[in-house]
């Protein structure tokens, strides 16, 4: 049963005689189904409008404000003319019939004056000027029933007069949360101290790539510092407890004596090519038996500049033959770690997801200590972050000073000593001695390796990690004959490296196992005179600023000290 509502539709749409339908359908030539639709369509009548019993079936708009009373259908007239010339000439601004009121303007010209049509557009469309209000000027709104000109708001004792930004002096007075760190303080505490040992870390830690590497190859901030504390957190130098990374990655002994190894021996690769390797070549034998092997897709390793002789920088070193080239040994750091950016070596690297590629890294104990612990923590390291994860290799070269790369080549060498770095075809640390080599292979230099301790770099010094605590495999030359290297197996990771490359090798147990154990405690021993804080394998890893700041005496808030 239909609503009151359907009643009334129904008995409207019978108002319509079949007649006037049939006449309108011959003059439109449609046919009698399209007329039917179009009827149903054009002949509806809205619920609740009533029916007019005009014969033109307008709607009359009621009258306002005493004006004449109008059509809707007048109304939209009026508005298309006040804009575009009637189509009827009989019809415009003076003679319009439509309803619409108009008056003259300043020079006689008839406009719309009840917001019918665009007041500054006469009757052949042309726009006329707009005259507009002048500003008032050395005034503002009354609030709260103040001065017009003083702002409010404004906090008791703050002035905001320009260019003083008392404000933001106000702000500058706001203690910081101990727990947030900034790279600011890292710099004050450890790089403008000289302590920075350019292993990386902090670049690779950082989660919003802020911090890059300088002309002096010193960590540097490139954007703006969210204060994570990460590059803090990581640093060995800083808030790293690295003696307790040790014991983390290597168990409860991993921190008596060189560590707690596996095996140890005493070998080199009885190659050919070994002959500008250092010592037996066993790093480079065994990261070219691990690419043959399918274990590693490449190996982050040093090669020498092309533009400065002798100084280290990263490259990853995806065959056999590229290993070969760069074997051997530079006496400075490449800030590995900072290198782990899988676009840089995008161009080297095989055809597949990188989520899937296995590397090798090969560096000093503190760049493996650095990067055990980025591995430990599943963050987001931002461009860094596949390639610390395809890490899974890791050789550390025994280590007691690294050199600062310009105090070394360029002051002592070739100022002081007169030996022009491009002289030089080989460079050894043996026996406590730096020894030179000419390019034939004929000593040039010969003396004690305390005499460069002004080009080492002031943060190793704190470093008690001679043999690399961290590694899967160190490899070294103390504690075997000449052109033997001395290799201790860490991890069972390391043991199946050496089996990859023991048919290469020519290898015997260690022959001075006690030599290594003593330069361990003698590079202990060292780092406890220098070291500033308890040594403590057992404390939490990571050390909060604030707690450096009281054994180092840096600042607690840096930029409160014009950093």
């Amino acid at each position: 049963m239909g609503t009151d509502g359907e009643t009334e539709r129904s008995e409207a749409s019978d108002r319509v005689s079949s007649a006037e339908r049939s006449s309108a359908d011959r003059s439109s030539g449609r046919s009698p189904r399209e007329d039917g639709e179009a009827a149903n369509r054009d002949d509806r009548v809205l619920p609740g409008v009533p029916e007019s019993e005009d014969a033109d079936d307008t709607v009359m708009v009621p009258e306002t404000s005493g004006a004449a009373p109008r059509s809707r259908e007048g109304l939209d007239h009026a508005r298309e003319g006040a804009i575009e010339t009637a189509a009827d000439e009989d019809c415009g601004p003076d003679t319009c019939t439509c309803g619409e009121k108009t008056a003259s303007d300043a020079e006689g010209r008839s406009v719309a004056t009840d917001g019918a049509g665009v007041s500054n557009v006469d009757e052949n469309g042309s726009l006329g000027d707009l005259e507009f209000t002048e500003p008032a000027e050395n005034v503002s709104q009354n609030v709260d029933d103040g001065e017009p000109d003083v702002r409010v708001g404004v906090p008791e004792g703050v002035d905001l007069e320009t260019p003083e930004y008392s404000i933001r002096s106000e702000m500058n007075d706001i203690e910081t949360p101990d727990e947030k760190t900034w790279f600011m303080e890292l710099d004050e505490a450890v790089i403008d101290e000289g302590r920075c040992i350019q292993c990386g870390t902090c670049v690779a830690a950082c989660p919003s790539d802020s911090i890059g590497v300088g002309e002096d190859d010193l960590p540097k901030l490139v954007k703006m510092c969210t204060g994570c504390s990460l590059c803090w957190d990581f640093c060995p130098r800083g808030g790293l407890r690295y003696e307790r990374q040790w014991k983390i990655t290597g168990g409860e002994d991993n921190v008596k004596g060189a560590g707690d190894p596996i095996t140890e021996f005493s070998a080199r690769v009885d190659e050919d090519w070994t002959d500008g390797a250092q010592d037996g070549g066993v790093v480079t034998g065994m990261l070219a038996s691990l690419l043959e092997a399918g274990e590693i897709d490449g190996a982050l390793i040093a090669t020498e500049s092309e533009d400065e002789p002798w100084k280290a920088e990263s490259f990853l070193a995806t065959t056999e033959e590229e290993l070969v080239e760069n074997a051997g040994t530079v006496y400075n750091q490449t800030l590995a770690l900072g290198n782990l950016d899988l676009k840089r070596w995008e161009h080297k690297l095989p055809d597949k997801s990188w989520d899937e590629l296995s590397l090798a890294l090969v560096g000093t104990p503190c760049e493996i200590e650095g990067i055990r612990a980025l591995q430990d923590f599943d963050w987001d390291y931002q461009a860094h972050d596949e390639g610390i994860g395809a890490v899974e290799y890791t050789i550390a070269l025994m280590c007691t000073k690294n050199f600062n790369y310009y105090s070394l080549m360029g002051e002592q060498l070739e100022d002081q000593r007169g030996i022009s770095p491009d002289e030089i075809g080989k460079m050894d640390v043996l026996h406590g001695k730096l020894l030179v080599y000419d390019h034939d292979g004929g000593m040039i230099l010969e003396e004690e390796i305390g005499n460069f301790h002004d080009a080492a770099l002031k943060g190793c010094d704190e470093c008690a990690d001679f043999t690399g605590f961290c590694a899967d495999v160190t490899v070294g030359s103390v504690g075997s004959s000449d052109e033997f290297s001395s290799v201790i197996l860490r991890t069972e990771r390391g043991v199946r490296a050496w089996e990859h490359t023991e048919p290469k090798l020519d290898y015997h147990d260690l022959e001075d196992k006690s030599a290594v154990g003593k330069l361990q405690g003698w590079d202990k021993k060292q780092a406890f005179e220098s070291l500033e804080r308890p040594f403590d394998p057992d404390a939490p890893r990571f050390i909060d600023y604030t707690d450096h700041t009281e054994t180092y005496g840096t600042a607690t808030n840096p930029h409160d000290e014009g950093h």
